[in-house]
Formats: C-alpha cells, sequence, structure tokens
C-alpha cells in the first residue's frame, strides 16, 4: 500500500518578528495579558499575532506552539521569564544566547542528581549542599529564605550556625563562572536563565501529551509519553536528604507513573497490547510497591489472556508488601485477584 509523504512542518523562519515574540514568550509560559504587558502591544493584536503562529506553523493549539518553541531551540528548557505575581513581566528578548547572557548550569534531578557546565561534571559537594541548589532550582519562581531552606533540607533538626549562607557561599564559588545563586531580602533564588533542567522539559511534553490525547491524537501521546519518560534516569533527586527532597521525590514519581498510565492507555485503545504490558512490567518493577499499578498491570494481562501472570503479580506484590511494609494488600488489589480469579474481567 502506498505510504503518503507527510508536509514538513514550517519552521520558525517563516515567522514575522512580532510573531517570533510572540512564540517565545508563549514559550516561556505567559499569558496574553502577561505578553501584551511585555511586548507592549494591545491583548487582542497578541492574540492575532498567536493565532497566525499557529496557522503558519501548522500547530493545533496553544500546548503545541509550546512545545515547538522548545525543539526549534527558541527556547531552552529552564531559560527565561516565567510567572512571577509579585514582580513586574521582563521585557522579551528571543534568542537563548542573548537573553542567556552567558553560559548556564545544566542541573538534571530525574535521577541521582548531575549537573554539568560548559560540557564538563561539576562536583556539587556534600548531598546537603546538593539539596540546597535542587531546592532553589526546583522553586524558580520565588525566593526560598533560609528559614525555608533549614526546614526542606533539614526538617525537625536544622543545624546551629551559619550553614545555609555558608553552603549558598561554596556552590557560588564552585560555580563562579555562572552567577547562579542571587540573594535580596526575600531569601536567596537562582538567577533567571542561570540553570537548564530537564524537569522544565517534562512539564512541556506533559502539558503536549495532554493536547494530543484531548485531540484524539492516539499516536503522538504515545511518541510525547515516550519523550518525556526516557527523562527519568531512576529515582528522582536519589540519596538527597531532606522534605523537599522527599515531597519532590513523590511528586516526580508520581508524575512518571501518570505519564506511564496515559501511555498504556493509549498502546491499549491501538492495539499494542504487547507494548503496553512491557511498558507496565518495567513501571510495577521500578515501583514494586504501587497497589494500583500492580492491578493495572493484573488487569491487563488478564485481560491479554495471561493469567497466571496476573495472579504472579499479586503474589509478588503482597510479598513485598508485607516484607518492606508489614502490611497486608490493600482492598482495591484484593479485589483485582478476586475479579480475576472469578475470570468477571470482560476480556
Amino acid at each position: 500500500m502506498p505510504t503518503t509523504a507527510v508536509p514538513a512542518r514550517p519552521e520558525v523562519t517563516a515567522l514575522t518578528a512580532p510573531e517570533r515574540r510572540v512564540l517565545y514568550a508563549a514559550g516561556c509560559g505567559l499569558r496574553d495579558a502577561e505578553i501584551a504587558k511585555a511586548l507592549a502591544l494591545p491583548e487582542p493584536e497578541v492574540a492575532g499575532l498567536l493565532g497566525r503562529v499557529l496557522a503558519k506553523l501548522a500547530l493545533p493549539d496553544r500546548a503545541a506552539a509550546i512545545v515547538h518553541a522548545f525543539d526549534c531551540g527558541l527556547v531552552v528548557p529552564g531559560h527565561g521569564p516565567r510567572r512571577q505575581a509579585a514582580h513586574p513581566v521582563p521585557v522579551l528578548t528571543p534568542g537563548p544566547s542573548a537573553a542567556a547572557g552567558g553560559p548556564r548550569l545544566l542541573l538534571d534531578p530525574l535521577g541521582p542528581p548531575q549537573a554539568r557546565l560548559a560540557g564538563e561534571s561539576v562536583d556539587l559537594g556534600p548531598l546537603r549542599q546538593q539539596a540546597v541548589l535542587a531546592m532553589l532550582a526546583l522553586s524558580p519562581d520565588r525566593p526560598v529564605s533560609r528559614t525555608q531552606l533549614l526546614d526542606g533540607v533539614w526538617g525537625t533538626e536544622p543545624p546551629t550556625g551559619n550553614v545555609v549562607p555558608v553552603y549558598v557561599y561554596r556552590l557560588r564559588k564552585l560555580l563562579s563562572t555562572v552567577p547562579v545563586i542571587e540573594h535580596d531580602r526575600y531569601g536567596y533564588r537562582i538567577v533567571n536563565g542561570r540553570i537548564e533542567q530537564d524537569v522544565t522539559r517534562l512539564e512541556s511534553l506533559t502539558i503536549a501529551a495532554e493536547a494530543a490525547e484531548r485531540a484524539g491524537d492516539l499516536t503522538e501521546v504515545v511518541r510525547l509519553s515516550t519523550e518525556a519518560l526516557a527523562l527519568f534516569r531512576g529515582e528522582p533527586l536519589a540519596a538527597l536528604p531532606g522534605p523537599f527532597a522527599e515531597l519532590e521525590r513523590l511528586r516526580l514519581g508520581r508524575h512518571r507513573i501518570t505519564l506511564t498510565q496515559r501511555k498504556v492507555d493509549c498502546q491499549l485503545r491501538l492495539g499494542l497490547p504487547a507494548e503496553a504490558i512491557a511498558e507496565l512490567s518495567a513501571l510495577a518493577a521500578a515501583e514494586p510497591l504501587d497497589e494500583p499499578v500492580a492491578a493495572f498491570l493484573m488487569h491487563t494481562l488478564y485481560r491479554n489472556g495471561r493469567r497466571a501472570e496476573a495472579l504472579s503479580v499479586f503474589t509478588r506484590t503482597r510479598r513485598r508488601l508485607a516484607e518492606d511494609l508489614g502490611l497486608p494488600p490493600s482492598t482495591h488489589l484484593r479485589q483485582a485477584h478476586r475479579t480475576i480469579l472469578s475470570g468477571r474481567i470482560p476480556r
């Protein structure tokens, strides 16, 4: 059967200068009113410019425009203005090299924290020092006070002395070629545009996947979800201490599970059960104590004629829950087990 070539999407060079500025601002996460203020344009004109951008680039909606702004390099993850209620919207100048004003620190929190500067790995020092930087990097829209850093990194047993300023001083010294951290009367914050991190890319891909799902493009959902999931290198912020890192691990871990479930659901709807089962099995291995994931895998295996494997998932999960947490399976997981035993799940 002959295939029809898909026309290439027009490049950003097809846009006029005002259209590029609006695309850049939208890619940075600004709303129409904020873009209008930053570019000194009437808000209806901003909406019209964005509409022309979508038409010229053959993009379905704003979410796709945000992703395209990242994909084409107009916006760099972790760089550019973000919405800040307490601060005026900055003047926008598209182009990462001009706006960044120098090199950026590449920080990857979607696994054991890694940092690179000018292509070289950077040793960020002790784990709590790394946790201070991670808390600042993952709080890009607000200053973080010394007290908040103590609570987030040390919890209920904060140290005595000036440990936070000392850690910040050491981080600034380690990253002396990039002015990463600034301080004002409200606390510490990351200098705008100085850190690039995969979490920003993860967020933009998730938004695009949600938009594709609403549009009914299941193949695109699978593609975007696959790209987003590939950003994870293991447990986010692995080994970093403190309540903030633990909450971020939970948040990002749940984000990973939601992405996988969306991808698997679309694979099943596309008639790709083998790929869906492989994806769910990998997730269950990575999250052995997550009972909803185990139940989802059990149902999927059974519906595809693999009853014995579905029951073995229950046995394995029940054993891990008992050994690691001293808990029996939840009502939800036991119900999935009983349903499979009774054969009531429609195939």
